[in-house]
């Protein structure tokens, strides 16, 4: 769907929240034929086995309308939609090509007379219980990265996925799937094809062409392998969002972290269908706020670095449990306030595939997420790794800074983790928290030359490291952590 200007007024979209598509079409009507403007109206059925599935949203980006008891649907088409879609409801497989979601149609492709129809399956299992996995910034920029995606990154999915208890329901692309070379969208869907989980995808920076005059056709090409930008769908008892929040902003490759007025006037109207005080998940590229900036000293983020109008989405989903899913800054961060915790997630492919960890050390991976009923729980999974690596020990002597102190980064770390260390099998306390660089990261890739592949590749200031001293004469250091649900994980390391 086009998303226009900000700068524009949203009008008939603004007019029309919460009421009917007759509704709109009849308060706007001699408005609308004094612009030269047409609508058009949809109609259609949602059905599993010929009956129709009551209460389902469907949308054209701008209105949402839901099915009646025999599941069906009216829809006045806005002038600038390019796709009717459903939110797929809870219950119900994932209808999937290859892969890739499949819950719209063109509206260039609605023939005459024009009438959708979605057909769903049932799942086969209780959805209530669910897992999904979450692959941020795979950013495939030529065939040697995409090699590297679909020998390392791809098998090592299938693997654990292969091993879960839970199995996967689906996975979400969190957006510069690739690097500006739209052609390898196709390697990117050969991998998520080899997962054999469906997969639902957002629009980052790198995905979008940058020859177009504004922000509006810049999505082009992601929408024609994957359909709209914004959307929602429902697994068990959660609703999932994905909002495309990355606004190229008309000038080479200069873009700003923004959701337009019209994603968000979509999104009052597809939550006003979700009970208030239920979990809701929110899958977007740019993240709504990091902590770079405090830890690296700077007034404030780089341009592009987090979404400027994130007061405005905090304010519509204030009255749920949100958890916010994104990606784009190469680092791993999780925050809470209120209602609302993000994961900031490291990165698919690592330093740019230059490297095997993130500029902050966090190694190149995925996250993984497992729902009961409203809650949800994750971990992080490194790439050749199993699911117990959670924590790498840095030897003294590596920093010269602090050439006498043992490291450990815990990139999944969160305010309620404990972490200890013993020395030589005795506990000697808590470890210290730590804001700086990782020095491993920071020998890889700090100065001018490194990495030798791509130079501008940087350490990046972290706050999920830790320290100690050990006592002299120590032998062997041993680290233990233990996340908020209560899993320890350990490593050790001879000195």
């Amino acid at each position: 769907m086009k998303r226009r200007s900000f700068f524009r007024n949203f009008g008939l979209a603004s007019a029309g929240l919460l009421l009917p598509a007759e509704t709109i079409l009849a308060s706007d009507t001699e408005s609308l034929l004094k612009e030269n403007r047409s609508f058009n109206q949809v109609s259609g059925k949602v059905t599993s086995q010929n009956s129709g599935i009551t209460n389902v949203s469907v949308s054209d980006g701008y209105t949402v309308v839901q099915t009646n008891a025999k599941g069906q649907y009216n829809l006045t088409l806005h002038p600038d939609a390019k796709f009717v879609f459903i939110a797929l409801p809870s219950g119900y497989a994932i209808p999937t090509e290859k892969g890739i979601a499949q819950f719209y149609i063109a509206v260039e492709n609605i023939k005459q007379p024009k009438k959708v129809d979605f057909k769903l399956n049932k799942a086969h299992t209780d959805d209530t219980k669910h897992s999904f996995i979450v692959w941020a910034d795979p950013q495939i920029r030529n065939q040697e990265d995409a090699a590297k995606f679909l020998s390392k990154s791809v098998p090592d999915t299938v693997t654990h996925i292969n091993q879960m208890d839970i199995k996967p329901a689906f996975g979400i692309g969190c957006g510069d799937l690739i690097w500006d070379k739209q052609e390898l969208f196709e390697d990117y869907k050969q991998g998520v094809a080899t997962t054999g989980i469906p997969f639902w995808q957002a629009i980052g920076n790198h995905d979008m062409e940058y020859k177009t005059r504004t922000d509006e056709g810049s999505g082009a090409a992601f929408q024609s392998h994957f359909g709209p930008t914004y959307y929602s769908f429902n697994k068990g008892k959660v609703h999932y969002v994905i909002l495309d929040d990355v606004f190229f902003i008309g000038n080479d490759r200069k873009y700003i972290g923004y959701l337009t007025e019209d994603q968000l006037h979509w999104l009052e109207q597809d939550l006003h269908n979700v009970t208030k005080g239920s979990t809701v998940v929110i899958a977007l590229h740019i993240p709504t706020q990091t902590g770079i900036a405090a830890r690296e000293h700077k007034k404030e983020e780089a341009l592009g670095g987090s979404l400027m109008n994130r007061e405005a989405l905090y304010n519509i989903v204030k009255d749920f449990q949100v958890t916010f899913i994104s990606g784009h800054t190469h680092f791993n961060e999780i925050w809470e306030k209120d209602n609302m915790r993000e994961h900031v997630l490291g990165t698919l492919c690592g330093a740019w595939w230059t490297g095997p960890f993130c500029g902050d050390g966090t190694p190149a991976g995925f996250s993984v997420f497992e729902v009961e009923n409203d809650t949800i729980s994750w971990y992080y999974k490194s790439t050749g790794y199993d699911k117990e690596h959670q924590i790498r020990i840095i030897k003294p002597g590596t920093d010269t800074n602090m050439p006498e102190h043992v490291f450990a980064n815990i990139w999944n770390y969160d305010a309620k983790w404990t972490v200890t260390y013993y020395e030589d099998g005795k506990l000697a306390g808590a470890m210290e928290q730590f804001t700086g660089y990782d020095p491993e990261a920071y020998a890889a890739y700090y100065g001018p030359e490194l990495p030798s592949k791509r130079k501008w590749v940087e350490p990046i200031a972290t706050d999920h490291l830790f320290v100690a001293k050990p006592k002299p004469g120590t032998k062997k250091i041993t680290i233990k952590a233990t996340d908020r649900f209560g899993n320890t994980y350990s490593e050790e390391t001879l000195l």
